[in-house]
């Protein structure tokens, strides 16, 4: 049979990413990503871009572990390239600090991160009303740059991108073999998935080039987080909202909490506010699935519902559906082997 026509619905980090790694994997595999929107109208180009983990409760602990370690990986290895720069990624060290200890003093992901360890009594100093904390160095994504750097490597290997608006998996059956779902939020509404709930994050970009070390509160509500061209500073987890207006109250709530925790932001420039809906749900949803009509069939690989943890695991839940686009490509050779028969 002739090597089988993928699309990959979804145009947003995972989307971009999972395409990436099954263009890699299946080089003969006519490849198309498909979506309504693009850079720089994703909920990617909003993250903060921090690989930091986020638990997810319904995926066991030594998966998420595993999607991490290949992320960084791949990131790291990334900026240790020439293409580090184009690709918006960077390494950059910091703190956790805690008003309390946490239950968990040692996180899953600390032997991943470089130079994981406590902070030191005159670290503490920096921040008075916390008590403890974590220091070590991880990994940042510029996410504009490097949404548009993946779009670059996609078209290199002969990727299609369309934009074009997809109301139901089943109307790509005439022109794919295997489609890949990557909606995101979307997904609520394309596949009925009613556990999936937009979390709405509002964040905002600074100028303040003298801070060099990200600083992120121990439940993850406050950070500072610096990158190549500004700081970002966040941010909110609304669950169920749908807006994606910037709220004024909450840029002056936000600015206020990043400016107890480095005090020298009062002097920040050029504030920028963003908006963003993660797709958020118990567990990352990365399952085959057959959709039927009659006796035709559709192989469908679902990859979405990342939430606020996207940046931290998107390669190594990449790696995972295209291995599901694998076995949806050997069940379509066995049959069509059989059919011959």
């Amino acid at each position: 049979m002739a090597a089988p026509k993928v699309a990959v619905v979804g145009a947003g980090l995972v989307g971009l990413s999972t395409a990436l790694c099954i263009s890699e994997a299946f080089p003969s595999c006519p490849l198309s990503v498909l979506a309504e929107q693009f850079s720089p109208n994703t909920t990617g180009d909003v993250a903060a871009g921090m690989l930091i983990p986020h638990t997810y409760p319904g995926t066991p602990i030594h998966v998420q572990k595993q999607w991490f370690k290949e992320t960084f990986a791949y990131l790291f290895a990334i900026s240790n390239s020439a293409e580090a720069s184009e690709a918006g990624i960077h390494l950059v060290s910091g703190w956790q600090v805690f008003k309390t200890p946490p239950k968990d003093e040692v996180p899953f992901w600390s032997d991943v991160v470089l130079g994981f360890r406590p902070m030191s009594a005159a670290e503490l100093q920096k921040f008075p009303q916390h008590r403890w904390g974590q220091a070590f160095t991880t990994l940042k994504c510029d996410c504009p740059p490097y949404l548009l750097w993946l779009e670059r490597r996609l078209r290199a290997n002969g990727v299609q991108l369309r934009t074009s608006k997809v109301a139901d998996l089943w109307e790509l059956r005439s022109e794919y073999d295997v489609v890949v779902n990557c909606t995101g939020v979307g997904a609520q509404q394309l596949v009925g998935d009613r556990e999936l709930l937009p979390t709405r994050g509002q964040v905002l970009q600074v100028h303040a080039p003298w801070v060099k070390h990200f600083i992120r509160d121990g439940d993850g509500s406050t950070y500072i987080y610096p990158g190549i061209h500004s700081v970002t500073l966040g941010g909110t987890r609304e669950k169920g909202s749908w807006s994606q207006s910037p709220d004024p109250a909450t840029t002056r709530d936000i600015f206020s909490r990043c400016c107890s925790l480095e005090p020298s932001l009062q002097q920040a420039e050029g504030v920028r506010v963003k908006v963003g809906l993660r797709p958020s749900r118990s567990a990352v949803r990365l399952q085959r699935e057959v959709l039927s009509q009659g006796k035709a069939k559709l192989p469908v690989v679902h990859n979405y519902g990342h939430g606020a943890g996207g940046f931290s695991v998107h390669r190594g839940t990449a790696k995972e559906a295209t291995r599901l686009v694998g076995e949806c490509i050997a069940a379509l050779r066995g049959s069509s082997c059989r059919a011959k028969l």
